[in-house]
Protein backbone atom coordinates (compact mmCIF):
# COMPACT_ATOMS: atom_id res chain seq x y z
CA UNK A 1 0.00 0.00 0.00
CA UNK A 2 1.06 2.99 -1.13
CA UNK A 3 1.04 6.02 1.44
CA UNK A 4 1.94 9.81 0.22
CA UNK A 5 3.85 10.51 3.15
CA UNK A 6 6.26 14.11 2.76
CA UNK A 7 7.98 15.04 5.83
CA UNK A 8 8.61 18.45 6.60
CA UNK A 9 11.79 19.60 5.16
CA UNK A 10 14.90 20.01 7.78
CA UNK A 11 16.21 23.70 7.98
CA UNK A 12 18.83 25.86 10.83
CA UNK A 13 16.77 28.93 10.53
CA UNK A 14 14.42 29.34 13.57
CA UNK A 15 11.07 30.80 13.21
CA UNK A 16 10.91 34.47 15.27
CA UNK A 17 8.36 34.14 18.14
CA UNK A 18 6.21 37.52 17.73
CA UNK A 19 8.04 40.06 19.94
CA UNK A 20 6.69 42.49 23.05
CA UNK A 21 6.71 45.98 21.92
CA UNK A 22 8.56 48.75 23.13
CA UNK A 23 5.89 50.15 25.36
CA UNK A 24 5.57 47.12 27.67
CA UNK A 25 9.22 47.23 29.05
CA UNK A 26 8.92 50.96 29.52
CA UNK A 27 5.90 50.29 31.61
CA UNK A 28 7.68 47.72 33.09
CA UNK A 29 10.61 49.44 34.23
CA UNK A 30 8.43 52.33 35.34
CA UNK A 31 7.22 49.91 37.70
CA UNK A 32 10.36 49.10 38.96
CA UNK A 33 11.30 52.20 39.96
CA UNK A 34 7.94 52.77 41.91
CA UNK A 35 8.05 49.54 44.10
CA UNK A 36 11.81 49.22 44.66
CA UNK A 37 11.85 51.55 47.81
CA UNK A 38 9.18 49.57 49.00
CA UNK A 39 11.21 45.85 48.85
CA UNK A 40 14.94 47.59 49.28
CA UNK A 41 13.75 49.52 53.26
CA UNK A 42 14.97 47.63 56.46
CA UNK A 43 11.85 45.57 57.86
CA UNK A 44 12.54 47.28 61.50
CA UNK A 45 10.47 49.48 63.52
CA UNK A 46 10.81 53.10 64.17
CA UNK A 47 12.02 52.34 67.54
CA UNK A 48 14.83 49.44 66.20
CA UNK A 49 16.00 52.07 64.14
CA UNK A 50 16.47 55.08 66.84
CA UNK A 51 18.48 52.19 69.04
CA UNK A 52 20.79 50.95 66.49
CA UNK A 53 21.63 54.65 65.25
CA UNK A 54 22.15 55.47 68.60
CA UNK A 55 25.86 55.42 69.96
CA UNK A 56 26.74 52.47 72.38
CA UNK A 57 26.82 54.29 76.00
CA UNK A 58 30.22 54.75 77.57
CA UNK A 59 31.36 52.62 80.36
CA UNK A 60 30.75 54.38 84.05
CA UNK A 61 33.65 56.13 85.14
CA UNK A 62 35.28 54.55 88.21
CA UNK A 63 34.70 56.83 91.46
CA UNK A 64 37.30 58.37 92.90
CA UNK A 65 38.52 57.56 96.53
CA UNK A 66 38.69 61.36 98.30
CA UNK A 67 40.31 61.23 101.69
CA UNK A 68 40.91 64.05 104.30
CA UNK A 69 43.53 64.03 107.08
CA UNK A 70 43.13 66.77 109.62
CA UNK A 71 46.50 66.61 111.28
CA UNK A 72 49.21 69.59 113.37
CA UNK A 73 52.64 69.99 112.69
CA UNK A 74 54.87 67.79 115.02
CA UNK A 75 58.11 68.91 116.55
CA UNK A 76 60.51 68.26 114.11
CA UNK A 77 58.28 68.44 111.07
CA UNK A 78 59.55 69.71 107.81
CA UNK A 79 57.63 69.84 104.70
CA UNK A 80 59.91 67.62 103.40
CA UNK A 81 59.44 64.77 105.63
CA UNK A 82 55.76 65.37 105.24
CA UNK A 83 55.61 64.74 101.51
CA UNK A 84 58.38 62.59 100.97
CA UNK A 85 56.30 59.67 100.13
CA UNK A 86 53.84 61.79 97.64
CA UNK A 87 56.68 63.81 95.58
CA UNK A 88 60.02 63.31 94.02
CA UNK A 89 63.23 65.77 95.63
CA UNK A 90 62.70 68.20 91.89
CA UNK A 91 59.09 68.23 93.10
CA UNK A 92 59.67 69.54 96.84
CA UNK A 93 62.01 71.66 95.88
CA UNK A 94 59.96 73.10 92.72
CA UNK A 95 56.94 74.24 95.45
CA UNK A 96 59.63 75.25 98.41
CA UNK A 97 60.64 77.82 95.81
CA UNK A 98 56.92 78.66 94.33
CA UNK A 99 56.10 79.22 98.18
CA UNK A 100 59.15 81.26 99.06
CA UNK A 101 57.03 84.77 97.58
CA UNK A 102 54.30 83.81 99.28
CA UNK A 103 55.18 81.75 102.72
CA UNK A 104 58.29 80.13 103.28
CA UNK A 105 57.85 76.83 103.73
CA UNK A 106 60.53 76.49 106.81
CA UNK A 107 58.28 78.55 108.64
CA UNK A 108 55.81 75.37 109.77
CA UNK A 109 54.94 75.37 113.28
CA UNK A 110 55.32 72.77 115.54
CA UNK A 111 51.27 72.43 116.70
CA UNK A 112 49.60 74.57 113.95
CA UNK A 113 46.61 72.25 112.33
CA UNK A 114 46.58 71.42 108.55
CA UNK A 115 44.77 69.28 106.26
CA UNK A 116 45.94 66.75 103.61
CA UNK A 117 43.36 65.76 101.19
CA UNK A 118 44.26 62.62 99.05
CA UNK A 119 42.69 61.61 95.83
CA UNK A 120 43.05 57.51 95.14
CA UNK A 121 46.00 57.64 97.48
CA UNK A 122 47.89 60.89 95.61
CA UNK A 123 48.43 64.12 96.51
CA UNK A 124 45.52 66.51 95.99
CA UNK A 125 46.26 69.61 98.27
CA UNK A 126 47.69 70.96 101.71
CA UNK A 127 45.93 73.47 103.45
CA UNK A 128 48.17 75.08 106.55
CA UNK A 129 46.79 77.44 109.03
CA UNK A 130 49.76 80.09 109.12
CA UNK A 131 47.53 81.88 111.87
CA UNK A 132 44.10 82.33 113.16
CA UNK A 133 43.13 84.80 109.97
CA UNK A 134 45.38 82.63 106.79
CA UNK A 135 45.95 79.36 105.91
CA UNK A 136 49.02 78.70 102.95
CA UNK A 137 46.90 76.23 99.87
CA UNK A 138 48.94 74.08 97.64
CA UNK A 139 47.06 72.47 95.05
CA UNK A 140 48.42 70.33 92.39
CA UNK A 141 46.63 69.38 89.06
CA UNK A 142 47.90 68.67 85.37
CA UNK A 143 50.01 71.60 84.85
CA UNK A 144 51.80 71.06 88.44
CA UNK A 145 51.40 72.70 91.98
CA UNK A 146 49.35 76.69 92.49
CA UNK A 147 50.46 78.18 95.70
CA UNK A 148 48.27 80.66 97.43
CA UNK A 149 47.36 82.22 101.07
CA UNK A 150 43.82 82.63 101.54
CA UNK A 151 41.62 84.29 104.73
CA UNK A 152 40.35 81.50 106.69
CA UNK A 153 36.82 80.94 106.28
CA UNK A 154 34.69 81.42 109.46
CA UNK A 155 30.99 81.52 110.75
CA UNK A 156 30.57 83.52 113.19
CA UNK A 157 27.75 84.84 115.83
CA UNK A 158 28.03 87.59 118.62
CA UNK A 159 27.46 87.37 122.17
CA UNK A 160 27.84 89.40 125.03
CA UNK A 161 30.41 88.92 127.60
CA UNK A 162 30.81 90.43 130.82
CA UNK A 163 32.90 89.81 134.34
CA UNK A 164 34.23 91.70 137.53
CA UNK A 165 37.93 91.95 138.68
CA UNK A 166 38.79 90.44 142.22
CA UNK A 167 42.49 89.92 141.10
CA UNK A 168 43.10 90.42 137.76
CA UNK A 169 41.55 90.72 134.18
CA UNK A 170 43.00 87.46 133.35
CA UNK A 171 41.66 85.50 136.65
CA UNK A 172 38.57 87.57 136.31
CA UNK A 173 38.21 86.41 132.13
CA UNK A 174 38.98 82.99 132.89
CA UNK A 175 36.35 82.89 135.46
CA UNK A 176 33.96 83.31 133.23
CA UNK A 177 35.26 80.43 130.78
CA UNK A 178 37.06 82.97 128.38
CA UNK A 179 40.13 82.15 126.87
CA UNK A 180 43.31 84.16 127.59
CA UNK A 181 43.74 85.34 124.22
CA UNK A 182 39.83 87.31 125.39
CA UNK A 183 42.27 88.69 128.44
CA UNK A 184 44.85 89.76 126.00
CA UNK A 185 42.55 91.91 123.49
CA UNK A 186 41.15 93.36 125.89
CA UNK A 187 43.97 94.62 126.99
CA UNK A 188 45.50 95.83 124.16
CA UNK A 189 42.26 97.63 123.13
CA UNK A 190 42.59 99.89 126.27
CA UNK A 191 46.41 99.71 126.65
CA UNK A 192 46.81 103.70 126.02
CA UNK A 193 44.44 104.36 128.41
CA UNK A 194 44.67 102.49 131.54
CA UNK A 195 47.57 100.34 133.16
CA UNK A 196 46.50 96.97 133.53
CA UNK A 197 49.35 96.27 136.23
CA UNK A 198 49.49 99.89 137.95
CA UNK A 199 45.56 101.40 137.56
CA UNK A 200 43.46 98.35 137.95
CA UNK A 201 41.92 98.28 141.25
CA UNK A 202 39.35 95.40 142.80
CA UNK A 203 35.52 95.95 141.42
CA UNK A 204 36.80 96.67 138.40
CA UNK A 205 34.07 95.40 135.74
CA UNK A 206 34.04 95.22 131.83
CA UNK A 207 31.50 93.80 128.84
CA UNK A 208 32.37 93.20 125.73
CA UNK A 209 30.41 92.16 122.29
CA UNK A 210 32.91 89.18 120.84
CA UNK A 211 32.42 87.82 117.84
CA UNK A 212 32.66 83.50 118.45
CA UNK A 213 34.11 81.79 115.29
CA UNK A 214 32.87 78.65 114.24
CA UNK A 215 34.60 76.30 111.11
CA UNK A 216 33.20 73.21 110.08
CA UNK A 217 30.89 73.33 112.41
CA UNK A 218 33.53 73.42 116.00
CA UNK A 219 33.71 75.98 117.55
CA UNK A 220 37.33 78.20 116.77
CA UNK A 221 37.83 80.39 119.00
CA UNK A 222 37.13 83.94 119.54
CA UNK A 223 36.89 86.88 116.29
CA UNK A 224 37.15 90.74 117.04
CA UNK A 225 35.88 92.77 120.10
CA UNK A 226 32.96 94.74 118.50
CA UNK A 227 33.15 96.88 121.23
CA UNK A 228 33.76 97.50 124.61
CA UNK A 229 33.11 98.84 128.14
CA UNK A 230 35.42 99.00 131.09
CA UNK A 231 34.94 100.51 134.34
CA UNK A 232 37.93 101.26 136.75
CA UNK A 233 37.44 103.65 139.91
CA UNK A 234 34.21 104.80 138.73
CA UNK A 235 35.58 106.14 135.83
CA UNK A 236 34.01 104.36 131.95
CA UNK A 237 36.03 103.60 129.05
CA UNK A 238 34.30 102.55 126.17
CA UNK A 239 35.73 101.24 122.64
CA UNK A 240 34.08 101.05 119.47
CA UNK A 241 35.40 99.15 116.64
CA UNK A 242 35.38 101.13 113.27
CA UNK A 243 37.04 100.77 110.11
CA UNK A 244 37.31 105.13 108.88
CA UNK A 245 37.79 106.05 105.04
CA UNK A 246 41.06 104.78 103.55
CA UNK A 247 42.09 103.84 106.97
CA UNK A 248 42.91 100.45 108.65
CA UNK A 249 40.10 99.30 111.44
CA UNK A 250 40.26 100.92 114.89
CA UNK A 251 38.82 101.37 118.19
CA UNK A 252 36.95 104.93 118.90
CA UNK A 253 35.49 105.90 122.35
CA UNK A 254 31.68 107.46 121.64
CA UNK A 255 33.06 111.15 120.93
CA UNK A 256 34.85 109.77 117.48
CA UNK A 257 38.22 110.37 119.48
CA UNK A 258 40.84 107.50 118.81
CA UNK A 259 41.83 105.74 121.72
CA UNK A 260 45.18 104.80 120.02
CA UNK A 261 47.67 107.23 121.42
CA UNK A 262 51.72 107.87 120.88
CA UNK A 263 52.46 105.69 123.34
CA UNK A 264 50.82 102.51 125.04
CA UNK A 265 50.99 102.76 129.15
CA UNK A 266 53.14 99.79 130.10
CA UNK A 267 55.50 97.85 127.56
CA UNK A 268 53.96 94.32 129.36
CA UNK A 269 51.02 92.78 129.89
CA UNK A 270 49.75 91.20 133.78
CA UNK A 271 52.96 91.87 135.28
CA UNK A 272 53.57 94.10 138.90
CA UNK A 273 55.96 96.40 139.10
CA UNK A 274 58.52 96.17 141.77
CA UNK A 275 60.35 99.77 141.62
CA UNK A 276 58.68 102.74 140.53
CA UNK A 277 60.19 105.94 139.13
CA UNK A 278 62.34 108.04 141.86
CA UNK A 279 65.66 109.98 142.79
CA UNK A 280 66.60 108.35 145.34
CA UNK A 281 66.67 104.57 145.66
CA UNK A 282 69.04 102.00 147.68
CA UNK A 283 70.45 99.88 144.75
CA UNK A 284 69.89 96.30 145.43
CA UNK A 285 73.23 95.09 144.32
CA UNK A 286 75.61 98.46 144.55
CA UNK A 287 74.27 99.24 148.13
CA UNK A 288 74.31 102.77 146.90
CA UNK A 289 71.60 105.13 147.44
CA UNK A 290 71.12 106.46 143.32
CA UNK A 291 68.86 107.98 141.55
CA UNK A 292 66.19 105.37 139.60
CA UNK A 293 64.58 107.24 137.06
CA UNK A 294 63.07 104.06 135.33
CA UNK A 295 60.27 101.49 136.30
CA UNK A 296 60.99 98.16 136.89
CA UNK A 297 58.34 95.54 135.58
CA UNK A 298 59.07 91.89 137.44
CA UNK A 299 57.66 89.13 135.29
CA UNK A 300 58.58 85.73 134.35
CA UNK A 301 61.63 85.27 132.19
CA UNK A 302 60.48 85.22 128.64
CA UNK A 303 57.91 87.82 128.58
CA UNK A 304 57.49 89.29 125.79
CA UNK A 305 58.53 93.13 125.69
CA UNK A 306 56.66 95.68 123.86
CA UNK A 307 58.02 98.81 122.17
CA UNK A 308 55.58 101.63 123.84
CA UNK A 309 55.56 103.42 120.23
CA UNK A 310 56.52 103.84 116.99
CA UNK A 311 60.20 104.33 116.05
CA UNK A 312 63.75 103.25 114.96
CA UNK A 313 66.34 101.27 117.36
CA UNK A 314 68.80 103.72 117.97
CA UNK A 315 71.26 101.26 119.78
CA UNK A 316 71.07 97.75 120.27
CA UNK A 317 74.03 95.75 122.91
CA UNK A 318 75.09 94.87 125.67
CA UNK A 319 76.50 96.17 128.72
CA UNK A 320 77.70 94.71 132.56
CA UNK A 321 75.00 97.03 133.99
CA UNK A 322 72.56 97.39 131.72
CA UNK A 323 72.78 93.16 130.53
CA UNK A 324 71.14 93.18 126.84
CA UNK A 325 69.41 96.37 126.03
CA UNK A 326 67.47 98.24 122.79
CA UNK A 327 66.89 101.98 123.02
CA UNK A 328 64.21 103.54 120.50
CA UNK A 329 64.07 106.89 119.24
CA UNK A 330 59.79 107.48 118.71
CA UNK A 331 60.41 111.87 117.54
CA UNK A 332 62.26 114.67 117.80
CA UNK A 333 61.74 114.66 121.94
CA UNK A 334 61.03 111.14 123.02
CA UNK A 335 63.14 108.00 123.66
CA UNK A 336 62.49 104.58 125.59
CA UNK A 337 65.38 101.96 126.89
CA UNK A 338 64.68 98.46 127.63
CA UNK A 339 67.05 96.65 129.85
CA UNK A 340 68.21 93.31 131.18
CA UNK A 341 66.26 91.43 128.09
CA UNK A 342 67.26 87.75 128.33
CA UNK A 343 67.51 88.02 124.38
CA UNK A 344 66.14 90.17 121.79
CA UNK A 345 63.09 89.39 118.85
CA UNK A 346 64.22 88.26 116.15
CA UNK A 347 64.68 91.30 113.68
CA UNK A 348 65.71 93.65 115.95
CA UNK A 349 68.64 95.41 114.94
CA UNK A 350 70.41 99.00 114.94
CA UNK A 351 68.13 101.49 112.17
CA UNK A 352 65.23 99.20 111.98
CA UNK A 353 61.52 100.37 112.36
CA UNK A 354 59.80 99.34 114.83
CA UNK A 355 55.76 99.68 115.50
CA UNK A 356 53.87 100.50 118.58
CA UNK A 357 53.17 97.02 120.58
CA UNK A 358 55.97 95.55 118.35
CA UNK A 359 57.75 92.82 120.37
CA UNK A 360 61.43 93.93 120.83
CA UNK A 361 62.38 91.39 123.37
CA UNK A 362 62.05 89.31 126.42
CA UNK A 363 62.36 89.45 130.24
CA UNK A 364 65.73 88.74 131.43
CA UNK A 365 68.00 89.45 134.24
CA UNK A 366 71.43 90.08 131.95
CA UNK A 367 73.63 93.00 133.51
CA UNK A 368 73.33 94.17 137.49
CA UNK A 369 69.59 92.59 138.16
CA UNK A 370 69.03 90.58 141.30
CA UNK A 371 65.74 88.40 139.03
CA UNK A 372 63.93 88.47 135.81
CA UNK A 373 62.35 91.97 135.14
CA UNK A 374 62.33 94.70 132.42
CA UNK A 375 63.90 97.98 133.60
CA UNK A 376 62.16 100.60 131.28
CA UNK A 377 63.15 104.29 130.68
CA UNK A 378 61.93 107.08 129.09
CA UNK A 379 63.50 110.31 127.90
CA UNK A 380 62.13 113.77 126.59
CA UNK A 381 64.92 115.93 124.67
CA UNK A 382 67.39 114.38 126.55
CA UNK A 383 66.40 114.04 130.02
CA UNK A 384 64.79 110.77 132.02
CA UNK A 385 60.80 111.74 132.62
CA UNK A 386 58.29 109.12 133.99
CA UNK A 387 56.68 107.24 131.90
CA UNK A 388 53.06 107.03 133.92
CA UNK A 389 52.85 110.68 133.49
CA UNK A 390 53.57 111.98 129.80
CA UNK A 391 50.07 112.65 128.62
CA UNK A 392 50.77 111.28 124.79
CA UNK A 393 48.43 112.83 122.14
CA UNK A 394 46.30 110.66 119.95
CA UNK A 395 46.25 109.66 117.03
CA UNK A 396 43.68 111.42 114.48
CA UNK A 397 39.95 111.21 115.09
CA UNK A 398 36.76 109.93 113.12
CA UNK A 399 37.15 111.74 109.98
CA UNK A 400 34.02 114.17 109.24
CA UNK A 401 33.39 112.53 106.67
CA UNK A 402 32.02 109.53 108.23
CA UNK A 403 30.91 111.06 111.77
CA UNK A 404 27.58 110.09 111.05
CA UNK A 405 27.68 106.94 110.19
CA UNK A 406 30.07 106.05 113.07
CA UNK A 407 27.79 107.61 115.06
CA UNK A 408 24.71 105.25 114.39
CA UNK A 409 27.32 102.44 114.65
CA UNK A 410 28.27 103.56 117.87
CA UNK A 411 25.34 104.12 119.13
CA UNK A 412 23.91 100.72 117.94
CA UNK A 413 26.84 98.68 119.67
CA UNK A 414 26.24 100.27 122.72
CA UNK A 415 22.75 99.63 123.58
CA UNK A 416 23.62 96.18 122.93
CA UNK A 417 26.54 96.65 125.62
CA UNK A 418 23.43 97.97 127.42
CA UNK A 419 22.95 101.92 128.79
CA UNK A 420 24.31 100.98 132.31
CA UNK A 421 27.84 99.57 133.52
CA UNK A 422 27.96 95.98 134.52
CA UNK A 423 27.69 96.66 138.65
CA UNK A 424 30.24 95.44 140.74
CA UNK A 425 29.46 93.07 144.41
CA UNK A 426 30.56 96.53 146.49
CA UNK A 427 28.31 98.53 144.40
CA UNK A 428 24.84 96.28 143.95
CA UNK A 429 25.69 95.97 147.60
CA UNK A 430 25.62 99.71 148.30
CA UNK A 431 22.88 99.79 146.11
CA UNK A 432 20.46 97.77 148.04
CA UNK A 433 21.35 99.23 151.02
CA UNK A 434 20.68 102.12 149.50
CA UNK A 435 16.92 101.04 148.89
CA UNK A 436 16.55 99.23 152.37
Amino acid sequence: MDYDFQPPKQTTQHHRRPGLSPRFWLLLALIGVVLAPLFLKPSITPTEANTRLEEPPSPPQPEIHREIFKKEIAPGDTFSSLFDDFFTPQQIYQVNQQSKPIFSLSKLSAGQPYRLFLEDGRFARFEYDIDRDEQLIISHHEEGFTVTKEAIEYQTTVEQIEGVIDSSLFNAVAEIGESDSLAMSLADIFAWDIDFILDIRQGASFQALVEKRFRDGQPAGNGRILAARFVNQGTPFEAILYQDEGRSPDYYDASGASLRKAFLKAPLEFSRISSGFTLRRFHPITKTWKAHPAIDYAAPRGTPIKSVGDGTIIKKGYTRGNGNYVKIRHNGSYETIYLHMSRFAKGVRQGSRVNQGQVVGYVGSTGLATGPHLCFRMYKNGSPVNPHKVKAPSAAPISPASRETFALQASNLLRQLGNTPTLTARQESATQTVSN
